[in-house]
């Protein structure tokens, strides 16, 4: 079996200033580090129990198929922090079937991100009897 230490998210960007604002700023994720200089400079940012580096440049955005999830303690606080830093929401929080309460966004380049709230009484959270 392969020993993982570590892991990350890599996303190529067509506009990196542009996508570090958003990490960033907007979307408020702290900075691991960076490193090398200029505008493809790379910035690796906290993601929960992982990383998210965003570096370099790329001619076009990334797959559709590519998408983050991203658990929260409050959706609806998200929501309305994010939406008051201009933040495109492409869906508001819903209550899935599943049971979770989940909110999309987009990236810059379209990359859609869910925010995902785990509520207590969810067995992602509890397990009754174990």
């Amino acid at each position: 079996m392969v020993h993982v230490l570590s892991s990350r998210i890599l996303l190529r960007p067509t506009d990196p200033e542009r996508s570090r604002a958003f990490y960033g700023e907007q979307l408020g994720l702290a900075v691991y580090r960076e490193f090398g200089t200029g505008a493809e400079r790379g910035t690796v940012y906290f993601l929960g129990g992982g990383f998210l580096e965003v570096s370099g440049r790329a001619q076009t955005p990334p797959d559709p198929a590519v998408r983050l999830w991203v658990q929260v303690a409050d959706v609806s606080a998200a929501h309305e922090e994010l939406r008051a830093k201009g933040v495109e929401v492409v869906r508001p929080p819903v209550e899935e079937p599943w049971g979770l309460v989940e909110m999309w966004i987009a990236d810059p380049d379209g990359t859609p991100i869910a925010l995902v709230e785990v509520p207590a009484d969810h067995p992602l959270r509890y397990r009754p009897g174990l």
